[in-house]
C-alpha cells in the first residue's frame, strides 16, 4: 500500500524536518531505550535461569556439548557468550534433584553479567530497527517513529533484552520472519527465498516454541500468491518452500556444530547416542522390530521431546493467590498480559485493532498476515500448562506495538487525534519509569507495588534479581544481622552477601529478608510457609522484589 502522505521535495522541506523525519528522532529513541538497558543490567543481579544459559553456552563453545538442561536451543546462549569465550570465564552449577545452585563464578557476578547482558541488548536493538521499518512500510514514517516511542519504554522489551536468556531472541526472530514473509510475498525472488530460508533456521535456533511458528510460515509461503491465496496445489511455491525448508535445516544443523546422534532399536531398548555426551539415552520400547538411524542436530529432537514430556507434567505455578503444582490456568497468559503489560501501550493497540477489524481505515492485507504469528502464539500459551510469566507471551508484543502503529496512522489527519496520542505516549513513557530500573518487575499502573506478589510471581515479579539491591542495604546497614529466604540460583555470598538461611519454620528475631516469590509459596511444599510475616508489614521492599520485615522475639 502506498503511504496516504504527500512526499515534499527535498529542496522544500526544511532541514530541522528531515532530520526528524528521517533519523534524529528515530536514533533518540534507541539512545533511550539502550540507556534504560544499561541501567537495568548495572543494578539487576543475576536471574534464577541466566547463570545456567551462560554455563551451556560455555560448554558448547568450549567443548562442543550440548548435555545438560538441553531444554533451549543453543542460539541465544551461543550469542550471549560470545565475550566470555576465554578460560577466565568460569560458572560453577551444582545439580540439585529438583533444581540447581550456582557455587562460584569467576572472576565475578557483575562483570560477567554485564558482558554477556550486552550481547542480548543489540539484539534488543535489532528488533526496535525491524518494527520501525515494519510501521515505516505498512503505515508512515511517523507511524514507524510513534511505535518507536512505545518500544524504547516499554518495561518487558527492555528486561527481557537485557538479560542473558532466550526470550529475546525468539522474540526478535518471530517479528522478523513474519515481518521477512510479507516481503517475500511482495517479490518472491530467489535471493529473498535464500534469505527467508536462513531466517527460519535462525528463529528455530531460538526457542522451541517457535516451532509452531515455522509450520505456519512454510504454510503461508505455499498458500500466498501476489495479490491472493493460492488454491491450486500445482500453483504453490513448492521449489521456494523446499528450499527455505533446506535452508532452515542447514542453519539449526549448524547451531548444534554439525552434530549427527545415532539411534538404535534393538530387542525393544531404544539407545540414543549424542556426540560428546557422558551418558547414552536408553528406554524400553514396544516393538519386535530392530533398527539404527542417523538424526543430524539430534539435541534438538530430544530438547524438543523433554519440553513436550515437560509441558504435559507441568510445573508449579502462582495466579492470584492461588498455587498449583501443575500450572495450566487457561486464563493465566491474557491476565498476564493486563497486568503486566502498559495499560497504553495495551489500549493502542486494542483500539488500533479493533479500527482495522471494523474497517475504518483501509490497512494492508500483508497485517493481517503478521497478525497470524501473535494469534497462534497465544493460542498455544493458553493451551501450554507452563504458567511461568510475562516472557512466555513476549513474541506477542511487538505485534501489539504495530497495531498501535495502525491507530496512529488512523489519528494522523486529525490533528487533536495526533495530540493525543503523543501525550498517551509521553504518559507510557512516565509509567514505565515508575519502576526504573528494575523494569522485571513492572506492574500496571492499577497494582500496588507492595501488593504484586499476592497476584503472580516468579519472573513476573521476582526472578532472583534483588542481590544487588540486598548488598546495598547490608552496605547501609552493617549492624543488622540478616536471616534471608531468597528465590534464585546464585549463592548470594557470590555478592557479598553474609546471611542467615531463614527456611520460615524456626525462631527469628531482627532482620528477615523474604523473596516474593517464596511468599507467595509458589514452589514450596508448604505454600503457607512465609505468611505468618504479613501479619506485620515489611518495613522496606528492595528492587520490588526482596520484602523487609523486623520480627520481635521469634516466630516458631
Amino acid at each position: 500500500m502506498s503511504r496516504p502522505e504527500t512526499v515534499q521535495p527535498i529542496s522544500t522541506v526544511p532541514a530541522p524536518k528531515i532530520l526528524l523525519a528521517g533519523w534524529l528522532l528515530p536514533a533518540l529513541f534507541a539512545v533511550l531505550y539502550v540507556t534504560q538497558c544499561a541501567w537495568f543490567i548495572r543494578t539487576q543481579s543475576l536471574t534464577y535461569d541466566e547463570p545456567v544459559h551462560i554455563a551451556e553456552g560455555l560448554d558448547a563453545w568450549r567443548y562442543g556439548r550440548f548435555e545438560q538442561y538441553n531444554d533451549h536451543p543453543p542460539l541465544a546462549r551461543l550469542w550471549c557468550t560470545l565475550p566470555l569465550i576465554g578460560p577466565k570465564w568460569q560458572v560453577g552449577i551444582q545439580q540439585l534433584w529438583d533444581s540447581f545452585r550456582v557455587t562460584c563464578i569467576t572472576p565475578d557476578p557483575v562483570s560477567l553479567a554485564r558482558r554477556a547482558r550486552a550481547m542480548n541488548v543489540l539484539l534488543g536493538l535489532v528488533l526496535a530497527w525491524v518494527v520501525w521499518r515494519a510501521a515505516d512500510r505498512l503505515f508512515s514514517r511517523t507511524a514507524a517513529n510513534f511505535a518507536l516511542a512505545l518500544f524504547a519504554f516499554s518495561p518487558a522489551l527492555i528486561a527481557h533484552f537485557s538479560i542473558a536468556a532466550t526470550d529475546g531472541a525468539a522474540t526478535l526472530f518471530i517479528f522478523a520472519t513474519a515481518w521477512a514473509l510479507v516481503r517475500w510475498r511482495r517479490e518472491p525472488t530467489w535471493e529473498k527465498t535464500v534469505k527467508f530460508g536462513l531466517l527460519l533456521g535462525l528463529m528455530l535456533l531460538a526457542k522451541f516454541s517457535s516451532a509452531p511458528m515455522f509450520v505456519l510460515a512454510m504454510l503461508w509461503m505455499l498458500l500466498l500468491g501476489s495479490d491472493k491465496i493460492i488454491s491450486a496445489p500445482t500453483k504453490c511455491s513448492w521449489n521456494k518452500a523446499t528450499v527455505a525448508l533446506l535452508l532452515a535445516f542447514f542453519v539449526v544443523w549448524a547451531g548444534y556444530f554439525f552434530h549427527v546422534a545415532h539411534l538404535t532399536v534393538r530387542d525393544g531398548t531404544l539407545t540414543a547416542t549424542f556426540p560428546n555426551w557422558n551418558r547414552p539415552i536408553v528406554k524400553p520400547v514396544e516393538g519386535n522390530r530392530n533398527y539404527s538411524v542417523l538424526i543430524p542436530a539430534g539435541e534438538y529432537v530430544e530438547g524438543f521431546r523433554e519440553l513436550v514430556r515437560h509441558n504435559r507434567q507441568g510445573q508449579p505455578a502462582f495466579f492470584l493467590g492461588q498455587v498449583s503444582y501443575h500450572g495450566g490456568w487457561t486464563l493465566y497468559y491474557p491476565i498476564v498480559i493486563l497486568l503486566k503489560w502498559p495499560t497504553m501501550v495495551l489500549g493502542l493497540s486494542l483500539t488500533g485493532l479493533a479500527i482495522a477489524l471494523r474497517r475504518k481505515m483501509r490497512v494492508p492485507a500483508d497485517l493481517w498476515i503478521i497478525a497470524s504469528f501473535p494469534a497462534l502464539y497465544l493460542v498455544m500459551a493458553i493451551s501450554a500448562r507452563f504458567n511461568l510469566g510475562e516472557r512466555h507471551v513476549l513474541p506477542m508484543y511487538p505485534f501489539a506495538i504495530l497495531f498501535a502503529a495502525a491507530l496512529w496512522e488512523w489519528a494522523r489527519p486529525r490533528r487533536t487525534g495526533a495530540t493525543l496520542l503523543i501525550l498517551l505516549a509521553a504518559l507510557n513513557a512516565a509509567d514505565a519509569l515508575r519502576y526504573a530500573p528494575g523494569y522485571l518487575s513492572y506492574f500496571t499502573p492499577f497494582v500496588r507495588p507492595a501488593e504484586s506478589y499476592r497476584l503472580l510471581t516468579d519472573s513476573n515479579l521476582d526472578w532472583g534479581q534483588g542481590l544487588l539491591a540486598l548488598r546495598d542495604y547490608q552496605r547501609d546497614h552493617p549492624a543488622e544481622r540478616i536471616s534471608l529466604s531468597y528465590f534464585g540460583s546464585v549463592d548470594p555470598q557470590l555478592y557479598g552477601i553474609q546471611s542467615d538461611f531463614f527456611g520460615g519454620h524456626k525462631r527469628v528475631s531482627g532482620t528477615v529478608i523474604v523473596s516474593a516469590t517464596n511468599l507467595s509459596g509458589q514452589y514450596l511444599a508448604e505454600p503457607e510457609r512465609y505468611r505468618w510475616l504479613l501479619q506485620g508489614k515489611p518495613i522496606k521492599i528492595l528492587d520490588h522484589s526482596l520484602y523487609v520485615f523486623q520480627v520481635d522475639g521469634g516466630h516458631q
